[in-house]
């Protein structure tokens, strides 16, 4: 329970300032509207959904069934049906956007970039899949083809995470570097897939170097020191932060119904993953400085 009210009031503080500052953003109709007590306010449902993503459930339902509604009544006294909390999720990820810019880390000097992929539906349903159409985009990984989503993501060599882009399934991990790449300086570590002369130029005006693993069939294949080749055979720490987000945080899975809920779950999974004490990191370099 401690835990659960140390996110609460976190997710809380920040509520406050993001409730009364869009409500004078806002451009009104001057229509009188009914103003009904929510059940939840935002900061419980924020709680809710992230808390979800750091307890090891699989299933939203059950988690809130069998685990939230028995267990959790004195800290959420008001709790809604099933039914209504999934309406009322869409209403969060205006916050769980902002809030995730409030709690990312920061550039140290050491950057690593990669993509995963966010499968929607099987290859075989494709045609049939109507939640998605004309957003999602076949695609392919290393594993094969793929019908969904990829989330663009760079962290820092403490697996913090700097920056995200959330793009569909068919857009070239290259074309997302100038996005992820601003305000970053020192050294960029990323596979083949970013590979890219004209791309790594335009990141060196900037104060990066962009260090990528070479392709078999490449005639002349980057030349790094060795401090830069220590530095890129440690670039699986990004691949065990998708792992972490798919496998413990449910940042992947086939069974959406509805848009908004595909992006709450997304951004709810990144915050619970940023909020988690225990991130895998490499500490070895932290007085790097790059040439």
């Amino acid at each position: 329970m401690d835990y659960i009210t140390e996110i609460f009031c976190l997710i809380d503080d920040f509520c406050k300032d993001f409730e009364s500052t869009l409500k004078t953003a806002l451009i009104s109709d001057q229509q009188p509207r009914r103003q009904r007590a929510k059940a939840l306010c935002l900061s419980e449902i924020m709680t809710i959904t992230v808390l979800f993503h750091q307890s090891g459930f699989r299933f939203f339902k059950y988690y809130y069934n069998h685990m939230i509604r028995p267990f959790w009544k004195e800290a959420f006294p008001t709790l809604p049906s099933y039914n209504r909390m999934i309406e009322l999720l869409p209403q969060c990820l205006t916050a769980l956007t902002c809030f995730f810019h409030q709690i990312k880390g920061q550039c140290t000097g050491i950057s690593l970039i990669d993509s995963t992929k966010l499968i929607v539906c099987h290859n075989r349903r494709i045609a049939r899949n109507k939640v998605f159409k004309g957003l999602a985009g076949r695609g392919k990984s290393s594993t094969g083809w793929f019908y969904g989503f990829k989330l663009h993501m760079v962290i820092n060599q403490l697996g913090e995470i700097i920056n995200i882009a959330f793009t569909s399934g068919n857009v070239h991990d290259v074309k997302m570097l100038d996005v992820l790449g601003q305000g970053l300086s020192g050294v960029l570590l990323a596979d083949k897939g970013y590979i890219s002369k004209a791309k790594a130029e335009v990141l060196s005006q900037r104060g990066l170097k962009i260090l990528t693993t070479g392709r078999k069939n490449m005639k002349n294949l980057p030349q790094y020191n060795e401090m830069e080749k220590q530095l890129l055979s440690k670039r699986g720490l990004i691949e065990t932060v998708n792992d972490q987000l798919k496998n413990l945080h449910q940042i992947d899975h086939t069974r959406h119904r509805s848009v908004n809920n595909f992006m709450v779950n997304l951004m709810a999974a990144i915050i619970a993953y940023c909020l988690s004490p225990n991130k895998p990191t490499f500490k070895n370099m932290l007085n790097y400085q790059s040439n």
